[in-house]
């Protein structure tokens, strides 16, 4: 359609941006000319000028570009999608000459270099995707104070997400890692999301655990999965680990998968968090009775928004312990997670009055425990008034298998059938997923293509949830 506009509305949508591109490729053909025109350049084409000097290698032209950045952010992760590790250390030459500059710059504005994958809409706006309008805080004006010649700088902002894994780091993190450590005194790295994945326990306690206590903007922690040998364990190596959390005073998510040194020391790890989480992932762990006590009592948790202990066994457990806990978090509650629990039917039927309160739960999944019809049944019943509650993952009742533990199919469509029933008696519309069998590593394929047992009604006919009697009446 647009060939059809008049042809001064074609040049006010088209003529801007391809006139910025060719300008821009235009002062690139001659690198040199590019950087003595830095001074006197337009704001609205360095992003423009910086997209193809990066992905065109001008390595001159971007140290220069960084010494002249005229907006208080450089969002340069939002370009490395296809990162070229020569053009990533020219941009770090660039700021080292800025860093050490004893007059700064006069166009420079540049405060943060922000390396996580954030800021495309910033590339988009001024490569023409988007409206300009937004542009104000990216242009946020600097203190002409702060420009004085001879003042030191503030610390230059370093913002990052960091995956630690076992195998080596690539060329790049190892490079701007070093190029850190060596400018520490100029440089605030802020960290707010940090992965640890698959690395020896040694590794971690004596050279990560020391460091992780310094990284107080961290609100996102994720160990998996952490496995410890007998041998390796070192009890010193494990309280030094646990006492670093005593100094994440932003830490909001905290998840930990097969965190074996935890067993028996939940307490001692409680004791050091100083904020409320919002999310708490321990999963195949072996924790103790009294691991689940101190974690019912911890106030971290009393603003919990989703909680998973999949995976960490209850079979042997008193009932009321996990009762207890679900009465903690129930207010707040979101997610919950119960999968491959171990958990028995008077284990389940503890924690349904408490379930029943969950008004903000969404998702509830008890996959891969064994539970009997009449106590699935009962489960419905709790979780009829959770109006917010959309996706529900219960393991087939218990009757659907025979005495070796196979599937029986036709069984099993009896039961989903009586469930039905169930869910057309409370008369509200709910959709459930049954997993058919108990062991989630083996069934995920099967879980994933059966049909869930759904029940639609009109909304005339949305009736409040009954009562226990009036459904055994109805049944």
């Amino acid at each position: 359609m647009q060939r059809f506009l008049p042809l001064e509305v074609r040049m006010s949508v088209r003529t801007p941006l391809r006139l910025l591109e060719l300008a821009a490729g235009s002062l690139l053909k001659d690198e040199a000319s590019a950087i003595a025109a830095l001074e006197f350049l337009p704001t609205e084409l360095f992003p423009p000028l910086f997209m193809k000097a990066f992905y065109g290698r001008h390595t001159e032209a971007l140290k220069a570009m960084v010494r002249a950045w005229p907006f208080v952010r450089l969002p340069l992760g939002g370009l490395m999608h296809m990162p070229h590790k020569g053009t990533l250390e020219a941009i770090l030459d660039g700021l080292n000459a800025l860093l050490t500059h004893k007059v700064h710059p006069r166009r420079c504005k540049l405060r943060v270099l922000d390396l996580r994958n954030t800021g495309k809409n910033f590339w988009s706006m001024w490569s023409g995707d988007m409206d300009h309008g937004s542009s104000s805080s990216w242009m946020a004006p600097v203190s002409e104070d702060s420009l004085r010649k001879g003042r030191p700088l503030a610390p230059l902002e370093v913002f990052i997400e960091l995956c630690l894994k076992e195998r080596t780091m690539d060329e790049f993190l190892t490079y701007l890692i070093r190029w850190m450590a060596d400018r520490k005194d100029s440089i605030h790295l802020c960290c707010k999301k940090l992965t640890i994945d698959s690395i020896p326990i040694k590794n971690i306690m004596n050279l990560f655990a020391p460091l992780l206590g310094q990284m107080h903007s961290v609100q996102r922690l994720i160990l998996s999965p952490i496995l410890v040998s007998a041998f390796e364990e070192q009890e010193q190596q494990v309280v030094q680990f646990i006492s670093q959390f005593r100094k994440l005073h932003h830490l909001r998510d905290l998840s930990m998968e097969c965190p074996s040194f935890l067993g028996g020391r939940l307490d001692q790890m409680l004791r050091c968090l100083k904020t409320s989480l919002e999310n708490l992932t321990i999963t195949h762990c072996l924790l103790t009775e009294s691991d689940l006590t101190h974690l019912s009592q911890c106030p971290s948790i009393s603003q919990l928004k989703g909680l998973d202990l999949s995976g960490v066994v209850v079979t042997n457990f008193r009932p009321a312990i996990l009762q207890i806990l679900l009465e903690k978090v129930a207010a707040s509650v979101w997610e919950l997670g119960l999968d491959e629990c171990g958990i028995l039917d008077s284990q389940l039927e503890a924690i349904l009055p408490a379930l029943s309160l969950c008004f903000q739960l969404r998702s509830f999944s008890l996959r891969g425990n064994i539970l009997s019809m009449a106590t699935t049944e009962k489960l419905l019943l709790h979780t009829a008034g959770l109006r917010n509650l959309s996706k529900e993952f219960y393991p087939a009742p218990r009757e659907s298998y025979s005495s070796q533990g196979v599937l029986l199919q036709g069984r099993l469509a009896q039961l989903q059938a009586g469930l039905k029933e169930i869910l057309k008696v409370l008369g509200q519309p709910r959709t459930i997923w049954l997993s058919s069998s108990p062991f989630l590593h083996c069934s995920d394929d099967i879980f994933y293509h059966m049909e869930p047992i759904t029940y639609r009604c009109n909304s005339s006919a949305y009736l409040m949830p009954l009562s226990k009697a009036s459904l055994e009446t109805k049944m």
